[in-house]
């Protein structure tokens, strides 16, 4: 993994300095996983921000806590950490303001993930100072992914099909949702911890899955991003799983998301759910290298009309170290399709707030068309239980 942040560094300097700034403050948790390829687990929503200041021709300088410096001079390859501590001289605001210097130059930050309490700080201890949004430049390069990059999302996607088989086999009438959910979290964790080896960089990596699931049932299926509870399964109900909050492994994320049946499931409820598959598949059938990515949208789009129902908001995203980068498989977005990019495709259809069909997949473009990351039967499934 530090070969592979160390090469995003130093492209990501060449960047830099192409684009005339002199200093990059790097503050949001992907892109410092990205490029010096650690991450905490209190960060900026206790107040304690972690920096990464990267400039074109210099080694990169870490700032953190004195208490996780420890774990991240363990887990990063960048050899100058500073720490700062809580209260006195030594306060991130005084350790920050020496690493940039009396004159740092031109400064880029990644202005929508700049917190509020860093901006704060650059208006009162550096006025007028201009910052330069540099999101784009690191974006542009988290767009492609490496070989590397897509093995790590094929695993992650290898863990998510685990999980989604542990979700079909606790699914049955009288069983609660939680106890799904709890089936998901054990399968997920198993197959993650069996991708690791405990030795170097990797003993950092939890095979943990964490996170609150996305979990729709019965009455409720067509609330978009409703949480498992103790509600019993019963008969009839369809049972909607999305894993896009915990489809991950090593930073990497993934979408993937399934409906489910239990024991039996009405005509109208099965003609949404494979208008929401056929789509889908019509969106990935489309993807290849030279298309825009409103192209595949309008795949899509196009099911829906022919089928009666109205298009969603978006057909895909672009994901990686992030739950949503760029581009958008959405109308609009005129992004040229090249190898490498990877997406999260969906099919979803919510019908007067009783009927639902969902579906999601990652998908890498490759160079004819594109590969799944992610694979489950892409049909309408019936539990028999």
């Amino acid at each position: 993994m530090h070969a592979l942040t160390r090469r995003h560094t130093a492209e990501f300097q060449a960047r830099l300095r192409d684009a005339g700034v002199d200093l990059a403050v790097i503050t949001d948790e992907s892109s410092i996983a990205y490029l010096a390829g650690f991450w905490g687990y209190l960060s900026v929503e206790f107040g304690r921000p972690t920096f990464l200041l990267v400039r074109p021709d210099a080694a990169p300088v870490v700032i953190t806590p004195a208490m996780e410096s420890e774990m991240v001079s363990a887990m990063t390859w960048v050899d100058d950490v500073m720490t700062w501590e809580d209260a006195g001289a030594r306060r991130w605001e005084s350790v920050l303001a020496r690493a940039l210097g009396e004159k740092p130059g031109r400064i880029g930050i990644e202005a929508a993930a700049l917190p509020p309490i860093v901006r704060a700080w650059f208006d009162d201890a550096m006025p007028g100072t201009k910052l330069r949004d540099i999101s784009g430049l690191l974006g542009a390069m988290r767009t492609i992914k490496s070989r590397e990059e897509i093995e790590i999302m094929a695993q992650a996607g290898q863990i998510a099909g685990a999980m989604m088989r542990a979700a079909e086999g606790a699914l049955a009438q009288g069983v609660p949702e939680y106890e799904v959910a709890l089936a998901v979290i054990q399968a997920g964790t198993r197959a993650a911890a069996g991708f690791l080896t405990g030795k170097g960089w990797e003993a950092f990596i939890s095979p943990m899955i964490h996170n609150l699931q996305i979990m729709q049932s019965g009455r409720d299926t067509s609330m978009v991003h409703r949480r498992a509870s103790v509600k019993a399964l019963e008969k009839g109900d369809p049972v909607y799983f999305c894993f896009c909050n915990m489809a991950q492994f090593k930073q990497y994320k993934l979408g993937f998301d399934r409906m489910f049946f239990l024991q039996q499931v009405s005509g109208e409820a099965a003609r949404v759910q494979q208008a929401a598959i056929d789509a889908q598949q019509a969106a990935i059938a489309a993807i290849r290298p030279g298309v825009t990515a409103e192209s595949i949208a309008g795949a899509a789009n196009e099911i829906y009309r022919e089928r009666g129902y109205e298009t969603g908001y978006r057909t895909g995203r672009s994901i990686g170290m992030s739950y949503l980068e760029a581009p958008e498989l959405k109308a609009g977005d005129t992004t040229i399709l090249r190898p490498g990019m990877t997406f999260a495709v969906d099919g979803g259809i919510s019908v007067d707030g009783k009927l639902g069909g969902r579906i999601g997949d990652s998908v890498v473009v490759t160079e004819t068309g594109s590969d799944y990351l992610t694979n489950y039967p892409r049909e309408v499934l019936v539990v028999d239980r």
